[in-house]
Order: C-alpha cells, then structure tokens, then sequence
C-alpha cells in the first residue's frame, strides 16, 4: 500500500469515526479497486462517503440525492474537502464513462441518449479526430466523425433510442422528460459498465442528481456518478454527443425521403405547419409517430389529434 492509499484510509477511518460519535447509523468501510467507502443512513434516507485514491492524490466524493435532508445535513461537514468537477480545471479521469442527449427540444423526432467508455490512451486520437460537442459541428462533421467512432475497437459505446411512439407512450405513464432521460442515462452506463466495469462517469446536468441515480442498477450503484454544466467539455461526453446528433440526424433524413419533404428540428411556430402537412397526408392518428405530443405545439394545432 503506497502513502496515497494510506492517507485515503486513515481519512475514511476518520469520517468514520466522526459520524458514528454524531449517532449516525453506518455500514461498515468497504476497499473497493479505486476507492473506499461506507453508507450513512437516517430515516429512509441514504447518502456514501467515498474517498478516492490515484496518481491525484486523495479526493472526498459525497454521494446521494442532492435534495434529501441527509445530503444537506452532512455537506456542511464535507463542503471544505468535497471533489468538485465543476470548480476544477479540466482533468479527465484515466478511464469513465461520458453520457449525453439530443432531441430533447426538439418537437419532431426521437430521444437519443449515447454514452462512451474512453480510457486515456483513446482521449488524444478521439481530439485530434475533431471530437468535440456536437453543438459546434456541421451535420457533414457529425456524420463522419460518429462513424470513425463506431469503427474504432478501442471506443466502447452505447446509444439508446427512443422514437416518438415510444417516447409518447412513457411520457403518458411518467409525465416527467427528465425522469426519462434519467432512465435513459442510466440505462447506457448500466450497458457498458456489463462489459467495461469503471469507477466513474459525467454526464451533462439536466436536472437533479436523483433522475439518473436513482435509476441506476447494482453495476451502476458503485460508480461516482458526476452531473456537471457544460459536460461536453469531456472527450468522452463529447463523443456520446456526436453519437447521439448522428442518431437523431439519421432519423430526420429517412423520415424526410418517406415523406418526401423536410420537418423541421426545434420547436418553432414552423413545426406546427409541418404537422398539419402529415395529418393531412397520412391522417390525424400518425402524428403520434413523428412529434411529442406534450409539446406545446400539439396544442397550437388548428386539427384536433
């Protein structure tokens, strides 16, 4: 055990032995492959307190529901030594997976989450390939771009697409798009963590930390999940990014030539006269198919649906 491991330790050991003097109810510290950690618990609460040790040095992780009394009632405590992927300058775990999203205001057209798992070794190549967010590509540079990803072995990926029959028909049981881009998130880094296990992963910040944890599974509860703004500047968000446009572009080109006219992206006053172009077309009924429904452009349609 080297003197990183050992300062890790002797800090568990010493949150440890704090809150349990404070009569907090705790699991037993576990040494995991990057880390050591244990639960506190209170109610029907529960938030860990990871501390990580690497070539960095040691960094404390408080991991939990953001809004629950428990986290606010420790952070406090922590707040002096808590990681923060936000307040530091850039620097990329050695291995994680990056999670982003597209479609999400957009009135046509599906929901796509990807995700990446990307190790050091990849992150330079994936640079110099033009990875970056994908806001800041032409559709040209996306396409090419998620192709070299999707040929490249070393890349791992996951996306998952959720076309507008399918995302009408959760959003009618769920009522909530963040909650389902919760599931979706967690849904790909449960995918990859099956085959390329890892200690962390970033994902863009769309809503509080619970939508994703909270539907993460048992691979997926012993990662550090990070939710930051401007997650993509992240080389493996980035490319989640890039796969993820290239997916919802791939879905308005086929769409387009079966119709055999262009619907437009976003959620402008525009979208509402393309609609009422395939309700004319194809009939009322279809438009379930193409748009989601509890956008407010549904309800600016002069047909009813």
């Amino acid at each position: 055990m080297n003197h990183i491991e050992l300062s890790a330790e002797r800090t568990i050991n010493n949150y440890f032995k704090d809150l349990s003097s404070d009569g907090y109810k705790l699991n037993p510290i576990q040494r995991l492959e990057y880390n050591y950690e244990f639960s506190v618990a209170k109610e029907n609460e529960k938030v860990k307190i990871q501390v990580y040790f690497g070539k960095k040095g040691v960094k404390t992780i408080l991991q939990g529901d953001q809004t629950s009394n428990l986290y606010k009632e420790l952070f406090p405590k922590f707040n002096s030594v808590l990681f923060s992927l936000e307040q530091e300058s850039l620097q990329e775990p050695a291995s994680y997976i990056g999670t982003d999203e597209s479609g999400k205001g957009d009135y046509f057209g599906p929901l796509v989450v990807a995700g990446v798992s990307l190790e050091s070794k990849s992150m330079e190549h994936l640079k110099s390939i033009g990875v970056k967010d994908s806001k800041e590509l032409s559709e040209s540079a996306i396409n090419k771009i998620s192709s070299e990803l999707r040929r490249n072995n070393e890349i791992k990926f996951n996306v998952i697409s959720l076309y507008p029959k399918k995302y009408n028909e959760l959003y009618s049981r769920i009522g909530n798009v963040n909650r389902i881009l919760g599931w979706a998130h967690a849904k790909v880094i449960e995918n990859l963590l099956e085959n390329h296990p890892v200690a962390e992963a970033i994902s863009d910040k769309f809503g509080d930390e619970k939508y994703i944890y909270s539907s993460l599974q048992e691979r997926g509860q012993n990662i550090t999940l990070h939710q930051v703004t401007k997650a993509e500047r992240y080389t493996a968000v980035a490319a989640a990014s890039i796969l993820a446009r290239d997916r919802f572009n791939s879905w308005f080109k086929h769409e387009n030539a079966k119709l055999g006219f262009e619907l437009p992206k976003g959620a402008s006053d525009i979208c509402e006269a393309a609609a009422e172009k395939i309700m004319s077309k194809i009939g009322n009924h279809s438009l379930k198919d193409f748009v989601k429904l509890h956008f407010k452009n549904t309800l600016r349609l002069k047909s009813n649906i």
